[in-house]
């Protein structure tokens, strides 16, 4: 159904107050919310340029860079995966035009992550590489999770979506599901090294949580006919 825009239409989407309801924004202000969720998201890596530039990285720029990269990798599949649980509780089906954004920045600061290990921490010796992969857990795992978002990124254009049709797409889609466990462990192996898991406890918390979401819906959809979410 198009989102009402002007006139009595649009009248009838405002709040007493005269502001528009969130769930009915014009395409316009949809617009004007990704623009700004694009700008807020991008500001960690201007933030790492900024710091970059004037050598603020602290006495060891790789650890900081690399740390800062992946925490954002992780915030950023958190925040993807908010996105349907958050639509189907307000009812904002607007927020799903952000899921897509929000994946694709996960995948752009996974790739930083990833550049800084294998470019800068191993110096693109590939048996090197290997060899970290094969012995370091929690290496296996980073590096399993970056492999599976790659083709969620070479996929989330409109045109790869009507080629793989709408069934097959979603169900790729889902490997973020996976991907989401695989980097909490990444994070969680990294940390039991130094035993601090206050941090990645609460990342796993609410990864956990919101994918026991989805497995609570799905349960519940054969006694209520409530559909099923989307990923």
């Amino acid at each position: 159904m198009a989102l009402p825009s002007t006139g009595a239409a649009a009248a009838a989407t405002r709040k007493p107050g005269g502001l528009p309801r969130l769930a009915a924004l014009t395409p316009q202000r949809v617009r004007a919310v990704k623009i700004a969720v694009w700008l807020l998201a991008l500001l960690p890596f201007v933030r790492l340029l900024y710091l970059g530039t004037t050598e603020q990285y602290g006495a060891n720029p790789l650890e900081f860079v690399t740390r800062s990269t992946g925490t954002w990798t992780l915030v950023m599949l958190c925040l993807t995966l908010t996105i349907t649980p958050l639509r189907r509780l307000t009812g904002w089906n607007w927020l799903i035009k952000l899921r897509r954004m929000l994946g694709l920045f996960a995948f752009f600061y996974g790739l930083q992550h990833f550049l800084l290990w294998i470019g800068v921490d191993r110096g693109f010796d590939l048996a090197y590489m290997i060899k970290d992969v094969y012995k370091r857990p929690f290496i296996t795992v980073g590096f399993t999770a970056f492999t599976l978002m790659i083709p969620l990124a070479l996929t989330s254009t409109n045109g790869m979506v009507r080629r793989l049709g709408g069934k097959r797409w979603q169900a790729l889609h889902r490997l973020v599901y996976a991907i989401a466990v695989l980097a909490i462990l990444h994070y969680w192996w990294h940390k039991a090294g130094k035993n601090d898991f206050s941090e990645v406890s609460i990342y796993a918390a609410v990864v956990f949580a919101l994918l026991g979401m989805r497995v609570w819906w799905r349960l519940r959809k054969p006694a209520s006919g409530a559909r099923q979410p989307a990923a």
